[in-house]
């Protein structure tokens, strides 16, 4: 759990790395998630762009945000202007940095206006059919290699740290403790300065895949499916009491004193 009581800056992340001390990151969708993980003291919360706006932000609290740029192919972002604009919005809410998938020069162009950037490597969603498809990347030297050379580029344009994801945790260990940036873990191994979870695959209820790193402590799904069959259960009285009467009851009506209904029915005869 964090040990900061207001919100943490760039600068105390950093300084969490350096002491050693395990950062917790969770991604999430809804301000229940959010506010959910501000109230357990989570570090750092995932959000995408279209999630995010003043309530998500008010819901996360003292949480450190970093909110998702969508790349090309998955978003409206092209150039590094469109990134540049879509940046300085989002701090503007209230980002304390920013997701971004993009080239190097986009990254370095965020960089160089002072915007802390989160690459990634790896595994890279947006970018998968490069490196196989969706599983794990860096089992072989010149794999990780690239995974590493990749890290340094990010280092050399001054990225404030990567999302890490499905490399083996040796590879991960070793990356990690040799670079300045913030290693973000997600299926990389113990040694990353990040472990960073889905909400839906901690509560347990993902749909699709649920990959090798997930960890489940709670059945949510378990818990919707009931609230499911809750629902129709409640919409079938409703309909129930609409086809026999007994919705609405008096007390659900608007009344009218005998005198004034009797003043309404003689206008109308009048």
């Amino acid at each position: 759990m964090s040990l900061y009581h207001t919100r943490p800056t760039v600068a105390d992340i950093r300084a969490m790395k350096v002491r050693g001390q395990k950062i917790s990151m969770l991604y999430v969708t809804t301000l229940e998630e959010a506010a959910a993980a501000n109230a357990a003291g989570i570090d750092m919360l995932s959000i995408e762009g279209r999630f995010f706006n003043p309530e998500m932000r008010e819901a996360a609290g003292n949480c450190f945000v970093q909110v998702g740029l969508p790349f090309g192919p998955f978003g409206r972002l092209a150039t590094a202007e469109d990134y540049l604009r879509e940046a300085f919005r989002f701090m503007a809410v209230g980002a304390d940095c920013v997701y971004c998938a993009a080239s190097l020069d986009i990254q370095k162009a965020l960089c160089d206006n002072a915007v802390p950037v989160i690459a990634h490597v790896g595994l890279i969603p947006s970018q998968a059919t490069w490196t196989g498809g969706f599983k794990a990347v860096g089992k072989t030297a010149e794999s990780a290699k690239a995974v590493w050379d990749h890290v340094k580029r990010l280092e050399a344009i001054g990225c404030f740290g990567a999302e890490l994801e499905v490399v083996p945790d040796r590879v991960g260990e070793v990356i990690s403790r040799n670079t300045p940036m913030i290693m973000l873990g997600m299926g990389a191994g113990a040694g990353a300065d990040a472990q960073y979870l889905f909400a839906e695959d901690v509560l347990g209820h993902t749909t699709g895949h649920k990959p090798r790193h997930a960890k489940t402590y709670r059945n949510f799904a378990a818990e919707y499916a009931r609230l499911q069959q809750e629902r129709v259960a409640a919409f079938k009285e409703f309909i129930s009491d609409v086809e026999t009467g007994a919705y609405p009851a008096p007390q659900h009506a608007v009344p009218i004193t005998d005198a004034e209904f009797e003043r309404f029915v003689a206008s109308l005869e009048a």
